[in-house]
């Protein structure tokens, strides 16, 4: 995710880090190429362009327009809705961390907040299509056993288990219990809705249809704009393509919200503050460092 300062003039006209135009420059360089030839051929042959109105596009352009802003902003609903389970999931952590504050056992106790961390661990690599139990080994206590085709929803049976073990023998209430097992629910509906939002992207023909729009826009529009901007049109090709282009291209970003993309979440950077929560509460004194923005990206 791009964190920086709120940007001056000159760095709104010049800032790559976190712009879409480095994704998009081949395409709009291409367009903007067809648009000179465009242009030329229409000035040594005039005739060939005197019948082409510029209506139909301006027709398609607002058309086009609100189907984007529609897209964009079911997009921008899956990175938000992401971002939300993310924080749900630190609250129910905190909550775990402050229920155990009962058991007199610190080796129980770290064995359940340690478990935890794993999960967090497990489940971001889990949505990046990584390796679940070598993201979090390092904190699982015990390795989870068999060839479990959901570590990370196995790791919250284990804590399930100890906490079941815990008010079995009296260590706490039932109550705490109670609540101790709404938060490992509340862990399991985190992982639910981002699994969704990781594994249901938009409908194909949907997305399809739009990519296949711009292109033809762009592409022939330099026909409509040729004969009343002459040369002026490759410039204004450029601008409308950049536009379009550039509003798929962060529609298609965000649609996964837990890549390595600069715009994606900083899931690392929140799994970094749930090892922090964790390893204060057990009373270790060196924290590892929170994870600062490198050249403005925050991962």
């Amino acid at each position: 995710m791009i964190v920086r300062p709120k940007p001056n003039l000159i760095n709104i006209l010049i800032a790559l880090k976190g712009s879409i135009a480095k994704r998009i420059a081949l395409r709009s360089l291409m367009v903007t190429l067809l648009a000179s030839a465009i242009v030329l051929v229409e000035t040594m042959h005039p005739s060939y362009f005197a019948k082409v109105n510029a209506t139909p596009f301006t027709l398609l352009g607002l058309s086009l327009s609100i189907f984007m802003s529609f897209r964009n902003n079911a997009c921008y609903d899956r990175w938000y809705e992401a971002r939300k389970a993310w924080g749900e999931m630190m609250v129910a952590i905190r909550s775990m961390i402050r229920e155990t504050q009962v058991i007199k056992d610190a080796k129980e106790r770290q064995k359940i907040l340690r478990n935890l961390c794993g999960f967090a661990h497990a489940l971001n690599a889990r949505l990046r299509a990584e390796n679940e139990l070598d993201a979090g080994c390092d904190w699982l206590e015990p390795m989870p056993k068999g060839n479990a085709p959901d570590i990370s929803g196995r790791i919250l049976i284990q804590v399930g288990q100890q906490c079941s073990v815990l008010g079995e023998s009296g260590v706490i209430s039932e109550w705490r219990y109670t609540l101790m097992a709404n938060h490992l629910t509340s862990l399991t509906r985190s992982q639910a809705v981002c699994e969704r939002i990781k594994h249901t992207p938009l409908p194909f023909p949907y997305t399809l249809l739009l990519h296949r729009t711009i292109y033809l826009f762009c592409i022939l529009l330099p026909f409509a704009m040729a004969e009343p901007l002459g040369w002026l049109t490759p410039v204004f090709t450029a601008i409308v393509s950049y536009t379009f282009f550039g509003l798929d291209a962060i529609g298609d970003e965000l649609e996964d919200p837990f890549g390595r993309d600069e715009n994606d979440l900083p899931t690392d950077a929140m799994v970094r503050n749930i090892e922090r929560d964790v390893l204060a509460a057990l009373g270790a004194t060196q924290l590892p460092p929170v994870l600062e923005p490198v050249d403005y990206v925050l991962g």
